[in-house]
C-alpha cells in the first residue's frame, strides 16, 4: 500500500518490533527513529531521534512478557512524545497485558486492568488500539477512545481456506461464547461449548460438551493460549467424544511454562495463533504444530482509517 503522510509516524518499543515494521510497511510509513535503551542500573531511557511535533504518532507496543518492563517502555515512550509536542498519541496495544484481573473477583484483589487503563490515559495516551481484550468490557474503563479489534476475520480466512466439511467451533469455556459464534458465523458452522470448573489459575478440569461433537472436525477458539492446560485438556475431551480432528486458534500466543510441550504432545492437529506477541524461535522448535497469521494488514488499515477519520468497524463487516 502506498499511503504517505509526513504528519502520520509508527514508532515501536522493544516487545515486538517486527510487528510494528509490518504495519509501518503495510500503511506506507517508514518505522520512525527511536530506540529503547537503559542506563546502568537497568531503568530505562528512551530515544527519539527525529521530529514528531504535530504529528499524529501511532506507539506500537503489546504488553507480553516481560510484562512489567514492556509496559514501563510504553509509559515512558508516551511520555517523551508527549514532551516533543506530538499532536496525538495513539497506542497500539496488540496484546493488553493485565487484562484477566478484569474485577474483584475474591476480596482484597486489585482490578489492574483498571490500573493499567488509568495508567497509560494519564501518560499521555489519546487513543488505544487493541485486539481481542480477555473481556471487552475493559473498554469502559479508559476515558479515551478504544478501537477493539477482532482478529477472528483472519482466523475464519485461513480455516476457510482450508476445505475442512462438517465443523463446529467449540468455545473452551462459558465466556467465550460470543467470540465462538462470531467465528461459526463467518464459517457457516455450528457451534459447541466445553463447560469447565477451575479449581485454581492454569489449572482446569473439563466436565461436558454442549452441543453436537460427534463425527465433526472441531475448531477451538479463545483470546489467548497462555500454558495450554485449558485447550489442551479441552482437545482430549473433544477427541474422546467423538470429534474426527481438533484444530485450535487464539489471538495472542502467551505460552509460557510447559504450553509448548503440552501443545506438541496434545491430540491437537494445528494450532494457529497470531503475531501480537512475539513468539521466540526456541518456543517455536518446541512446537511444530504452530501456525502464525499476520495482523498487520488489519491494524495498519486501521491506523490509515483512524488517520482519516473513517469508520474502523467495516473492517469486520461479513462479506
Amino acid at each position: 500500500m502506498g499511503y504517505s503522510d509526513a504528519k502520520l509516524k509508527i514508532f515501536t518499543g522493544n516487545a515486538n518490533p517486527e510487528l510494528a515494521a509490518e504495519i509501518a510497511h503495510h500503511v506506507g510509513v517508514p518505522l520512525g527513529n527511536a530506540s529503547v535503551i537503559r542506563f546502568s542500573d537497568g531503568e530505562i531511557r528512551m530515544k527519539i531521534t527525529e521530529s514528531v511535533r504535530g504529528c499524529d504518532v501511532y506507539l506500537v507496543q503489546p504488553t507480553s512478557a516481560p510484562a512489567n518492563e514492556h509496559l514501563m517502555e510504553l509509559l515512558i515512550m508516551i511520555d517523551a512524545l508527549k514532551r516533543a509536542s506530538a499532536k496525538s498519541i495513539n497506542v497500539v496495544i496488540p496484546y493488553y497485558g493485565y487484562a484477566r484481573q478484569d474485577r474483584k473477583a475474591r476480596a482484597r484483589e486489585p482490578i489492574t486492568a483498571k490500573l493499567v487503563a488509568d495508567l497509560l490515559s494519564t501518560a499521555g495516551a489519546g487513543r488505544v488500539i487493541t485486539m481481542d481484550l480477555h473481556a471487552g468490557q475493559i473498554q469502559g474503563f479508559f476515558n479515551i477512545p478504544v478501537d477493539h479489534l477482532l482478529g477472528e476475520k483472519i482466523l475464519a480466512d485461513y480455516f476457510s481456506h482450508k476445505g475442512l466439511e462438517d465443523i463446529v467451533v467449540v468455545s473452551p469455556d462459558m465466556g467465550g461464547v460470543t467470540r465462538a459464534r462470531g467465528m461459526a458465523d463467518r464459517l457457516g458452522a455450528s457451534i459447541a461449548i466445553i463447560d469447565k470448573r477451575r479449581p485454581e489459575p492454569n489449572v482446569s478440569e473439563v466436565m461436558n460438551v454442549i452441543g453436537d461433537i460427534k463425527g465433526k472436525i472441531a475448531i477451538m477458539i479463545d483470546d489467548m493460549i497462555d500454558t495450554g492446560g485449558t485447550i489442551t485438556a479441552g482437545a482430549k475431551y473433544l477427541m474422546e467424544h467423538g470429534c474426527r480432528e481438533v484444530y485450535v486458534c487464539c489471538t495472542h500466543p502467551v505460552l509460557s511454562g510447559p504450553a509448548m510441550t503440552r501443545l506438541q504432545d496434545s491430540v491437537i492437529k494445528e494450532v494457529v495463533v497470531t503475531n501480537s506477541i512475539k513468539v521466540d524461535e526456541e518456543k517455536r522448535n518446541g512446537c511444530t504444530k504452530l501456525t502464525t497469521l499476520s495482523i498487520a494488514p488489519l491494524i495498519g488499515d486501521a491506523i490509515i482509517r483512524i488517520h482519516e477519520e473513517e469508520s474502523v468497524s467495516t473492517l469486520f463487516d461479513k462479506e
